[in-house]
């Protein structure tokens, strides 16, 4: 059995911290206990977030666009250039998942760009709440939100755009 605690991550190539839940094991105790992580912590979890991409915990560099949904990472197929030639089935994803996510963490790369009015409605209408917000910020909140066991997604545009190569 493990317990949990939250540390603060720091970044060598930021002052920013970035939240995430390292594993303690019972055989190497500590003084803090994270009550609000169970037994198994979340299973996808960003450590960093650099120019090079969004990196998990596992060690592995996400170099473009992703969706984390249901403890899964999934390549994300967006436009180049923020909100231009954006469309609902960019998000359709969500209309196939069930149970939907309560929330969508959105990362919009290096600054918080909010999307257009009919992004916004279109998750509305399925009854998922937007949470807008810089990458950086969004990782961290996805971070804590799965932590706490809610019905989260993310997704996540990196610092610098690039296409997915299969």
């Amino acid at each position: 059995m493990s317990t949990f605690i939250i540390h603060r991550f720091r970044s060598s190539l930021s002052r920013r911290a970035l939240y995430t839940t390292a594993i303690r094991h019972v055989d190497r105790p500590t003084a803090f206990t994270n009550m609000l992580a169970g037994d198994v912590p979340p299973p996808v979890q960003v450590s960093s977030i650099t120019s090079a991409g969004i990196q998990l915990a596992d060690g592995l560099i996400l170099p473009s666009a992703c969706i984390f949904l249901d403890g899964k990472v999934l390549l994300w197929n967006v436009p180049s250039h923020l909100w231009d030639g954006w469309g609902r089935e960019h998000l359709s994803v969500f209309e196939t998942v069930v149970p939907k996510p309560e929330i969508l963490v959105f990362g919009t790369g290096r600054r918080m760009e909010l999307p257009p009015p009919s992004i916004r409605g279109y998750l509305k209408e399925m009854g998922i709440q937007l949470d807008i917000m810089d990458t950086r910020n969004a990782c961290s909140t996805y971070n804590l939100l799965a932590e706490e066991g809610r019905r989260v997604a993310a997704a996540l545009l990196p610092y610098t755009p690039r296409p997915w190569r299969l």
